[in-house]
């Protein structure tokens, strides 16, 4: 499957033969000939670490995810994808969430928000219109999608203002949200998607991963696109903070891939978990062995 999916990004577009030339041919030939031995042999978790995972950056953090879900003690977590496109993120966001669950018996469920119609008319600069269109990605087989999820996926079609809305009273404690990609392309769209992160805290985990799909492109700056709306994020939620992911790239074995730029934690500093009071009431031993956070 890996190797199907390599060779048509070989034979593919410019940019994605770009990509495997200087994020992956740049690194230690060693590195690559072991990497080739776990791709034929290794373990899914070894796979997951030399980046041989179609959409690397969902396998990280679905993984390290379920890694702060078991700190927590919680059987399962919600991971969210702002933007569906044609599905196929979302498809395979499942079928690596399915493998994960068999690894940790963390069970793992998926929301995808979209629209049928595409991208709206751009508002103002800070959407960048320079670079994305309104009508793009108006391809959205909502029921071909649904007759191919699994039952732990599930997709929300609408303006996210309004459906993650609905949807956030939706999430419980048992199942709080773990993981949001945000690949909405838009300003203005990456605010809703963030206004999903603003509930009851027991609503996610302490540390929630997000991955910024859109802060690669040309025009991306703190003042436009999805930088802009994590800033004023920030600035308005003295208690919700994201942040990139400290010192990611020492953690991977690869270390040139570009995703390792667009990772970054909400951190939800009213969670109980994060008090003095709670942690001194579990009674026990700190264990760097099993927490991911050390």
């Amino acid at each position: 499957m890996y190797l199907t999916y390599l060779l048509r990004k070989i034979i593919g577009s410019k940019e994605k033969r770009d990509r495997i030339m200087y994020e992956r041919l740049t690194e230690p030939l060693h590195l690559n000939f072991v990497s080739l031995l776990v791709l034929l042999f290794g373990k899914y978790k070894w796979k997951i670490d030399h980046d041989l995972i179609i959409r690397q950056q969902f396998a990280f953090c679905l993984w390290d995810a379920a890694r702060f879900a078991q700190w927590n003690g919680l059987k399962s977590f919600t991971a969210i994808e702002f933007g569906v496109g044609n599905g196929e993120g979302l498809l395979n966001m499942a079928r690596i969430a399915n493998k994960i669950t068999e690894l940790t018996e963390i069970r793992i469920n998926i929301v995808g928000f979209d629209l049928t119609t595409g991208l709206p008319l751009a508002r103002d600069y800070r959407d960048m219109p320079e670079i994305f269109t309104a009508g793009s990605f108006a391809n959205l087989q909502t029921e071909k999608l649904l007759r191919s999820f699994p039952q732990n996926t599930k997709l929300i079609v609408g303006e996210i203002e309004e459906t993650a809305k609905v949807f956030l009273n939706t999430v419980s404690r048992d199942s709080p949200i773990g993981f949001v990609s945000v690949d909405v392309d838009y300003y203005y769209s990456a605010v809703s998607c963030l206004n999903v992160l603003k509930g009851d805290p027991a609503k996610y985990l302490p540390h929630t991963l997000i991955y910024l799909d859109d802060i690669t492109v040309v025009s991306s700056s703190p003042e436009v696109g999805e930088l802009l709306a994590v800033n004023e994020f920030n600035r308005d939620n003295p208690l919700r903070k994201i942040h990139k992911y400290p010192f990611l790239k020492s953690q991977r074995i690869f270390k040139n891939a570009r995703w390792l730029d667009q990772i970054y934690l909400l951190h939800v500093l009213d969670h109980e978990f994060r008090s003095p009071e709670f942690q001194n009431s579990r009674n026990r031993v700190p264990n760097t062995r099993v927490n991911p956070l050390i």
